[in-house]
């Protein structure tokens, strides 16, 4: 009888694994993938940035990657040049995290047909194929949180800090309202968008002169929303928060926070690029696919009749008995 000889199989599976050729644009299981974020704020702003970046941290336990961050760039150029050079070095993915960056990406990706490209808060993939757009439903979270805001509210008057009325921004604002709106019809809901993402001190500002007609309870989206939260702290006025966990800020004053899980979407991107599919596709993360999170702060003493309207608003919209736009 021949006798089998395990050493020799093994030789012959690994020669046949060195000659295995994927096909082309699939990529190996368990390969090191180099990724780019550009994004207009700082890393820790808890915001905007800081919601991509602690993404792909969450992703980066489950599978290698060599992460790259080039942060803090609200200059369209100079996030254009870093999205260039990062496509130049050879980086799997260059995420543009930033809605003012779509007219540099749509050129820059064109020169680098190899290179995936995701970018975000859009549904606008402008029809190539290695271009994958995301976007956050947060008007579905602001829904919840205006809801909540009604009710918390004793004085009847809620304010809300805007930065630019696009994307996700003006989503979570409308949204915000809509909600309000629904629980308390007399609710009076005042909106400043004060015109920039990053003026920490006019939306400090803009708080202040909420408060001073009688807001009780504020919100705000984007990075500058440090400002208003200080602002509302001064005051001991309640705040709810959007993009990511604000309650450190604040933890005396901080209701619940929308947080922005983009690792689910990111999961999704990944998944397609192992598969060759550098592209074409549109993501969303919302409060059913579990990409939008409610946040309550264990520090803040809300009433349980407002943690059930919460709670409740979260399940309707799940199942889709509510539609917070429609």
């Amino acid at each position: 009888m021949r006798r089998f000889n395990f050493g020799t199989v093994m030789l012959v599976v690994l020669i046949l694994t060195a000659f295995c050729v994927l096909p082309a644009g699939v990529m190996a299981a368990g390969k090191m993938l180099k990724i780019a974020i550009v994004a207009p704020s700082a890393s820790n702003d808890l915001a905007f940035t800081q919601s991509i970046v602690d993404g792909i941290n969450a992703v980066k336990k489950e599978r290698p990657i060599d992460l790259a961050v080039t942060d803090g760039t609200f200059v369209v150029e100079d996030a254009a040049a870093a999205i260039r050079d990062y496509a130049k070095k050879g980086y799997d993915l260059v995420i543009a995290h930033g809605s003012q960056y779509g007219g540099s990406l749509k050129e820059i990706a064109k020169d680098f047909p190899k290179t995936a490209f995701a970018w975000g808060t859009s549904a606008d993939t402008f029809g190539l194929p290695n271009v994958s757009s995301y976007e956050a439903a947060s008007d579905e979270g602001g829904f919840v949180m205006g809801m909540m805001a009604a009710a918390l509210s004793k004085k009847g008057s809620i304010g809300v800090v805007g930065p630019i009325e696009v994307g996700d921004a003006k989503l979570f604002v409308d949204g915000f309202v809509a909600g309000a709106k629904a629980q308390n019809p007399k609710i009076k809901a005042n909106v400043n968008y004060i015109g920039s993402f990053s003026d920490v001190a006019l939306a400090a500002e803009a708080a202040r002169a909420h408060m001073a007609v009688g807001a009780d309870v504020l919100t705000g989206t984007a990075q500058m929303v440090v400002g208003a939260i200080g602002a509302a702290r001064s005051k001991g006025v309640a705040w709810f928060g959007t993009q990511a966990d604000q309650t450190e800020l604040a933890p005396e004053i901080v209701v619940a926070c929308q947080v922005y899980k983009w690792e689910v979407i990111l999961r999704q991107i990944l998944a397609d690029m192992d598969n060759g599919i550098l592209g074409g596709k549109k993501y969303a993360i919302t409060l059913a696919n579990d990409g939008l999170m409610i946040e309550f702060n264990p520090k803040y003493k809300l009433p349980d009749t407002v943690t059930k309207i919460g709670k409740k608003a979260v399940m309707d919209i799940k199942s889709g008995k509510i539609k917070p736009l429609k």
